[in-house]
């Protein structure tokens, strides 16, 4: 069947407010009808990869690590068929830049018009004729926690146009032009910074609304709107007249701020009057951990003040004066060039440890095994359910080798095998029409040439790719041969989502998001509250996907890098999705967020206003990995009782039954008899008991 989605808008209860605007970026979870480090900001410059990484333990893969060359991706891409079929395209991008999707910044990139950013602690708003900051007024509702675009500081530039001109890990800087294409001048946002800078390409004059007007301290202009504090210091020759109007000179900038709370405009005056210029992020990965460390360039060497995503754990720098609200909670600023923060490690994994089960649950899992292996197809065409139904292969591939039923998982192989050998022939799209991978240049990106839920609006990527990539790592594993031959897409693939460098062929990172520490899902973002994301699980799962692939070929480096992503986005998926810290917004009358903007938190989803689908699309696909949701069986239990009011036998029923197997093993096994009577296509009943199963016998229950 079709489903127009183009006017969908986040599904909750009839009071929840939303300022979306236009197309959604996640999926009806329905069968189908078929069962860093760049600092320089000019155009054609982007960022770098890591400067720092190690590689991390990766004990539970279990997969091969025999090293395999090195992706040649000037060739894979040569090999691959190139088309384009990209339904989005970067409206106001300098030449030479490769278009920035899934980021914060992607909605100044995209679409008709421009659309506000969340760089945090601020908002802002940028348009062809000027832009606007402020910080947001966080105010929550039963079903949201809003803290749009808060546009108190005007600054017109009376532009006739703007355009992303450049961009690297944590920084977007914007050009404006005049009416014959003379640039004016150009602005600075930087995520974790509550400074905005606006450098002057030509002589002008502007009229900043409302007023500055001069205070005690020298250089320093101060205002107040509506209880918030801002501050502007000029430089490069700029200067300020008694009506309050800001005169600049080729290469003079103004500096603007808003004010922490509990602190005043003067205490960093002196770090606004040297800006920041750019930034990078550098990376570890040690022992039971990893690090983030935030990196910032200022253009005289100098401190600046950074502000972490709230509730991370920040590791080394120290704490200022003052703090921001947001919709994420209480930000601490912290003086220096440089914050590093920590998470626990989340190990790659890809199968059970079911050496310890029963004579009994083995007996059974082995019946189970050979019911859903004899029902098992491969019959979806598109990446995202085409991936679930690989993954879901290949689990039960997994469980039957496990489990000694040899039979079933010699077949499962066969298929196996063959489907990947389809899904990543890189010529396969010249002739068929699906299961293949093209190569779009005008948006670089390698997309399923059968396009779901936006995925050729570039929405999406990671949460499709894992699926195929975890499929691809698990049934290779042990298969050189066919790892060399599906190497080349799947290293493409990989690339697209995961690319450690930025290049003219992929963005770095793409998706994942350092300063936040999770990932955005829409392409475009042509939302006025931001980009967002929903299912963090299936984020996660993209990156153990990726670690996973890279132990099977080698590739340590790759491996550091994804386990990284992989446990910063497991650490957010706790701190802003299942086990948030709700008590500064006690209106907020829900367990958990499920869906985050740059904006805004909703409980509500794309695709149902059921609660089990606000707890369920934060669990699927529960594999062996999700032990990351574990440590808090009180939390657990009480989104469970929200989510599963309506029981385990509903959508979702089989994932909420591993997750309650986290925080009561024997809880959870007596709701086996109670599962969907259709499984999620992306897993199976073997694999849902061995999952209790395994959790009962580690509890000793």
């Amino acid at each position: 069947m079709t489903i127009n989605r183009s006017d969908l808008t986040p599904i909750s209860a009839p009071d929840t407010p939303s300022r979306t605007t236009t197309t959604t970026t996640r999926r009806l979870l329905v069968k189908p009808a078929l069962l860093v480090a760049g600092v320089a900001l000019v155009a054609g410059c982007t960022s770098t990869g890591p400067t720092e990484s190690t590689t991390g333990s990766g004990s539970g893969s279990g997969v091969a690590t025999t090293a395999a060359p090195a992706p040649d991706i000037t060739a894979d891409l040569a090999a691959i068929t190139t088309k384009d079929v990209a339904k989005v395209s970067p409206s106001r991008l300098a030449d030479g830049l490769v278009a920035p999707t899934n980021r914060w910044f992607s909605g100044l990139v995209f679409g008709d018009s421009p659309q506000p950013v969340f760089p945090m602690p601020l908002s802002a708003a940028l348009t062809d004729q000027g832009f606007a900051i402020g910080l947001p007024q966080v105010n929550a509702s039963a079903k949201t926690i809003m803290g749009g675009t808060n546009p108190q500081i005007q600054v017109p530039l009376g532009a006739s146009s703007m355009k992303v001109t450049g961009y690297d890990t944590l920084t977007v800087t914007s050009s404006y032009y005049d009416g014959s294409g003379a640039e004016l001048g150009s602005v600075l946002l930087a995520q974790g910074s509550p400074f905005v800078t606006y450098t002057a390409k030509a002589q002008q004059t502007l009229a900043i609304e409302p007023i500055f007007k001069a205070g005690s301290t020298p250089g320093l202009f101060t205002t107040n709107v509506a209880g918030h504090d801002y501050g502007l210091v000029i430089g490069g020759g700029a200067s300020v007249d008694a009506a309050g109007k800001v005169t600049l000179n080729p290469g003079s900038t103004i500096t603007l701020y808003g004010v922490p709370d509990g602190a005043d405009a003067a205490s960093l005056a002196s770090a606004a009057a040297d800006p920041v210029v750019g930034g990078s992020v550098a990376y570890a990965v040690d022992g039971d951990h990893v690090t983030t460390t935030l990196q910032y360039k200022t253009a005289n060497g100098g401190d600046t003040a950074i502000v972490p995503m709230a509730g991370q754990s920040v590791s080394t720098g120290t704490k200022g004066a003052g703090t921001y609200q947001s919709i994420y909670g209480t930000m601490d600023v912290y003086p220096g060039t440089s914050v590093t923060t920590t998470a626990p490690l989340a190990d790659p994994s890809y199968q059970l440890d079911v050496s310890k089960l029963s004579d009994a649950d083995k007996a059974a899992l082995v019946e189970q095994i050979k019911s859903d292996a004899a029902s098992i197809d491969f019959s979806a065409t598109d990446t995202y359910f085409g991936g679930k139904y690989l993954y879901r292969g290949a689990n039960l591939m997994t469980l039957a080798e496990q489990l000694g039923v040899s039979d079933v998982a010699a077949d499962l192989r066969t298929k196996l095998t063959a489907e990947l050998e389809m899904w990543f022939d890189p010529k396969r799209c010249a002739t068929q029409a699906t299961k293949c991978f093209v190569y779009d240049d005008q948006i670089s990106s390698v997309i399923g040439q059968e396009a779901s839920f936006g995925s050729d609006e570039m929405n999406d990527h990671h949460f499709h790719y894992g699926y195929l990539i975890y499929a691809a790592a698990v049934v290779s594993a042990n298969d050189p041969a066919l790892a060399d031959k599906i190497a080349p897409v799947v290293d493409l693939v990989v690339a697209d989502i995961a690319s450690a460098q930025a290049s003219s062929a992929f963005p770095q990172y793409r998706n994942f998001d350092p300063y936040a520490g999770h990932s955005w899902a829409s392409g475009s973002s042509p939302f006025a509250d931001g980009n967002n994301q929903e299912s963090s699980s299936e984020a996660v799962n993209a990156w153990n996907a990726v670690a996973l692939w890279a132990k099977v070929r080698g590739n340590a480096d790759l491996q550091s890098q994804a386990t990284w992503m992989m446990s910063e986005e497991a650490n957010s998926a706790k701190l802003y999705w299942t086990d948030t810290d709700l008590s500064q917004f006690p209106a907020f009358t829900n367990t958990m967020a499920s869906m985050n903007w740059g904006g805004k938190r909703d409980y509500a989803t794309w695709f149902s206003a059921d609660p089990g689908a606000m707890l369920g699309i934060q669990l699927i696909p529960m594999g062996s990995y999700s032990t990351y949701l574990a440590g808090d069986a009180d939390r657990i239990k009480a989104n469970l009782a929200q989510g599963a009011t309506g029981g385990y036998g509903v959508q979702f029923g089989e994932y909420m039954a591993q997750y309650l197997a986290l925080a009561d093993p024997a809880a959870a096994r007596s709701q086996l008899a109670n599962l969907p009577a259709q499984i999620d296509n992306a897993t199976t009943k073997s694999y849902v008991m061995a999952y209790v199963f395994s959790r009962s016998d580690a509890s000793g229950s």
